[in-house]
C-alpha cells in the first residue's frame, strides 16, 4: 500500500511539472485584449474576441481623436497619411493599461493601414515592457491578406513572443474567434 502511495505521489508530481512548464496553463495566464479601432470594426471584433476567451479588454485610444478628413488615405497631407508616412511617428495615447505587468498574454488588435499597423499601435508597443509575454496580432481590412508586416515591425520594437496573427472580417463569430485564440491559451 505504501509503494502505491508513493508511485502514485511521483506520477502527480511529474504530471504537475509537465503541465507548469506547458505554457498551457490558461487558468494562471492573463489576458489582455488591446485594440485601436478608427471605425468601429476593429473594436467589434476586439469586444467579440474578449468575450469569448474571457479576456480584459483595452480601447487604445488617440489623445487627438482621429476625424474623417485625419482618415483619408487618399490625401497624402491627411494625419493618417503623414503619420504613416513617417515610421517615427508616435501619435499619443489617451491613457494607459492599469497592471501592464500581470499579463501573460496580450492579443492586439487593429486595422491595417498601408499594408501595416497605424502607428498608434507603436505607441502603444513602446509604452510597456513586453519581455516574456506572447503578443498575438488581430487585424480588420478590407483587402490587405494578413498581419505578416505588423508581425516584422512587432519583432523589432518589443522583446515578446510574437505569434503569427490574423485578419477577420468584422462579422466573424465568437465561436470562430475562441477557437483561434485557444492554441495560445
Amino acid at each position: 500500500m505504501k509503494k502505491l502511495l508513493t508511485i502514485l505521489v511521483i506520477v502527480v508530481a511529474v504530471f504537475a511539472v509537465v503541465y507548469a512548464f506547458s505554457g498551457k496553463s490558461g487558468a494562471n495566464n492573463k489576458v489582455l485584449v488591446a485594440y485601436f479601432s478608427a471605425t468601429g470594426n476593429t473594436a467589434t471584433v476586439a469586444d467579440k474576441l474578449a468575450t469569448a476567451i474571457g479576456a480584459d479588454l483595452f480601447a487604445i485610444e488617440p489623445a487627438q481623436v482621429y476625424t474623417a478628413e485625419d482618415l483619408d488615405w487618399k490625401n497624402e497631407k491627411s494625419r493618417a497619411s503623414v503619420e504613416m508616412a513617417d515610421r517615427g511617428s508616435r501619435p499619443e495615447i489617451a491613457s494607459q493599461v492599469e497592471n501592464m505587468e500581470k499579463y501573460d498574454v496580450v492579443f492586439l488588435g487593429f486595422p491595417i493601414w498601408w499594408g501595416r499597423e497605424p502607428s498608434i499601435i507603436d505607441t502603444f508597443v513602446d509604452s510597456y515592457d513586453f519581455n516574456g509575454k506572447t503578443v498575438i496580432p488581430f487585424a480588420t481590412s478590407g483587402s490587405t491578406p494578413d498581419t505578416a508586416e505588423a508581425e516584422e515591425n512587432f519583432r523589432m520594437l518589443m522583446p515578446a513572443d510574437i505569434k503569427t496573427g490574423k485578419r477577420f472580417p468584422v462579422d466573424v463569430s465568437e465561436e470562430e474567434l475562441k477557437a483561434w485564440a485557444s492554441e495560445w491559451l
